[in-house]
């Protein structure tokens, strides 16, 4: 209860304070590329429900109809895009997911779910027993995660091997270990990467 309590306190400071930049960066992605400013795609969330994640845009309508993995020179990706997600300004409509109670502040970093079928039996219920958080400790380790799938021969394969394991050990250290200290070692730690 104190978790949500945060998450809604939170995430709506965040949005009021944030509203000018939100709406700026809105305009630009419409003034920069075709199509709306935010993307939704759906996310497998607790316990396996899905539901609709948002981000603003920084790939060209009709990208979703590719590949689902985005490297760090794809094509796709627009001018505007590329700043956003550098800074990792694209999450931010996601506090709006926050509010809704789809997703928290911080928590294992949602799936699709054609990755989240790859998860082992134990390990989804594990990870799916928490709310898929905007950051935690395998977002914060792998930010770079699309120039390293973009020196791979084969971008798929080593996200299935390599980098979906890895993230889930810390998926599931986080959902053994979660509290309110933690929670907040993981903000602090977000927010100084993007600074850096």
């Amino acid at each position: 209860m104190s978790k949500r309590l945060f998450d809604i306190a939170a995430a709506g400071t965040g949005l009021l304070l944030l509203a000018p930049l939100l709406l700026a960066l809105a305009l630009w992605i419409r003034l920069d590329s075709p199509g709306p400013a935010l993307f939704r795609q759906v996310r497998v969330g607790r316990h396996g429900v899905p539901f609709e994640i948002l981000k603003f845009r920084t790939m060209v309508t009709g990208a979703e109809l590719g590949p689902q993995l985005t490297t760090g020179g794809d094509s796709r990706i627009t001018r505007a895009g590329r700043f956003l997600r550098r800074c990792k300004l694209d999450e931010l409509p996601q506090l709006v997911n926050v509010l809704l109670g789809s997703m928290s502040l911080v928590g294992p970093r949602p799936e699709v779910p054609r990755y989240v079928a790859c998860y082992p039996p134990d390990v989804r219920r594990t990870v799916l027993s928490v709310a898929p958080g905007i950051t935690d400790w395998a977002a914060i380790l792998y930010k770079d995660e699309n120039d390293i799938l973009a020196r791979a021969a084969d971008p798929e394969r080593a996200y299935l091997d390599t980098i979906l394991p890895a993230k889930l050990c810390w998926y599931e250290r986080y959902v053994r270990e979660r509290s309110f200290w933690v929670d907040l070692r993981i903000l602090a730690r977000t927010l100084a990467a993007i600074v850096r």
